[in-house]
């Protein structure tokens, strides 16, 4: 078999992911409640179901392609491919370069507390912003349907948030991650993803064109998200679970000097995209 064939099959089989958890949590469930099937068949049922929804698309080997950024104004990175990649610590659902941004609060504490309380999105300066195309292009895909859900930026929330609730949502798919998104095909064959935002806040729809810099909707907190924040991330497949990430530049920014201490952690590891903001990196994105 060519690299090239074995590349398609993984693809294929990856854009089925939370198809192959659902039959290995099914699988469970089912020899839980009915009489055991023999080990012999069972075990290798279940595992080879588990195996299959780990198997990702094979990586990209797109050189960074330059973009505009997504916001305005004065923001901070955070688990940014400026820091070390895969940035968010795995490469499912083309997150390989993905990013984070938000725009620091002044009111923030410096330490996450135990505390049950949380806050409303409302109360967070980047929730409503508005979220601009990186690239000229054609929206293939609008989510906006999903509420902002509260933070989850307390212990209590966050065991929460990465527990019981990453469960459910890895079983309820790509768009229970991602919250309201908006999904653009750029000329160029690339795809933009734009994830996390508010509810009804998208400006386009499918089919849409739409050129740089044109809003497409407003940062929310739908999705697996701890606070109200911007995902970005630019993939070679419209379907995330079947999408390699492609790494982005934005020539356009204004670094700071100084780190938000809440989202630094250190120097940039070998594996970091050059150029790029690392953790904690306050930048100022103007006009492109």
């Amino acid at each position: 078999m060519t690299h090239h064939g074995s590349s398609a099959i993984k693809r294929m089989i990856a854009r089925w992911q939370t198809l192959w958890l659902r039959l290995f949590v099914l699988a469970v469930v089912v020899s839980l409640v009915l009489p055991p099937l023999p080990w012999l068949v069972d075990l290798p049922v279940k595992a080879a179901l588990l195996l299959l929804a780990f198997v990702r698309p094979p990586r990209s080997a797109s050189p960074p392609v330059e973009l505009g950024p997504p916001v305005r104004g004065r923001w901070v990175a955070l688990n940014s491919p400026g820091t070390g990649t895969p940035s968010h610590g795995v490469r499912a659902y083309g997150q390989m370069y993905a990013v984070d941004l938000l725009q620091p609060s002044p009111d923030a504490p410096d330490s996450i507390s135990w505390s049950p309380r949380t806050r409303a999105p409302g109360s967070y300066p980047c929730f409503g912003r508005p979220v601009l195309a990186m690239a000229a292009g054609t929206v293939v895909r609008v989510a906006s349907w999903q509420r902002d859900h509260r933070s989850r930026d307390t212990w209590p929330s966050l065991l929460w948030m990465m527990t019981a609730e990453a469960f459910v949502r890895e079983l309820g798919g790509v768009s229970w991650i991602l919250g309201n998104h908006v999904i653009v095909r750029h000329d160029d064959g690339t795809f933009a993803a734009y994830a996390h935002l508010r509810r009804r806040s998208a400006k386009v729809r499918t089919g849409d064109r739409v050129t740089a810099g044109q809003q497409l909707a407003e940062v929310g907190n739908s999705g697996n998200t701890s606070e109200p924040h911007l995902h970005v991330q630019l993939m070679d497949d419209p379907r995330p679970t079947a999408a390699a990430g492609i790494p982005m530049r934005w020539p356009d920014l204004a670094f700071e000097d100084e780190k938000d201490p809440r989202w630094s952690t250190g120097d940039p590891k070998p594996t970091a995209l050059a150029g790029f903001p690392e953790n904690g990196r306050l930048f100022d994105a103007g006009v492109r």
